[in-house]
């Protein structure tokens, strides 16, 4: 990972209108989407293979469910910055991500404005963690 570039993002969600909503967000911002993944295994697959900055990640996914997924991805890459995404106010299913090593998390009927924010200040809050850390 390098602070002088933007991040390199995968995208999961089985749902491809959620799916190019959030690629459209993350191209606003700059952020290169260097894959899309279908269900939990493509998404692994796609991690271990890109290797990217962030991972936004749907909580119920086929295959392999997003909770699932980010505990592999996290064990494997604890730098990783994931972001999971959902669209249940299930507050003990996002917890258990938060738990688990997730970055954040963002309801899927959240206003556009606010997950470009929310996408944007998690990144901006890892950078500025790792800076320190390093310092």
């Amino acid at each position: 990972m390098n602070e002088t570039r933007l991040p390199r993002v995968v995208l999961a969600d089985d749902e491809q209108h959620i799916r190019m909503l959030i690629k459209r967000i993350l191209m606003s911002v700059r952020y290169e989407v260097v894959g899309e993944a279908t269900n939990g295994n493509e998404a692994i697959d796609l991690f271990n293979k890109e290797k990217p900055d962030m991972l936004l990640l749907d909580i119920n996914m086929p295959f392999k469910n997003g909770d699932a997924v980010l505990q592999e991805v996290i064990s494997k890459y604890p730098e990783a910055v994931v972001i999971m995404l959902t669209s249940v106010s299930d507050l003990e299913s996002v917890k258990r991500c938060l738990d688990h090593g997730a970055a954040n998390f963002i309801r899927k009927d959240t206003p556009l404005n606010e997950i470009k924010s929310i996408i944007t200040q998690t990144w901006e809050s890892h950078i500025e963690s790792r800076i320190s850390g390093n310092a």
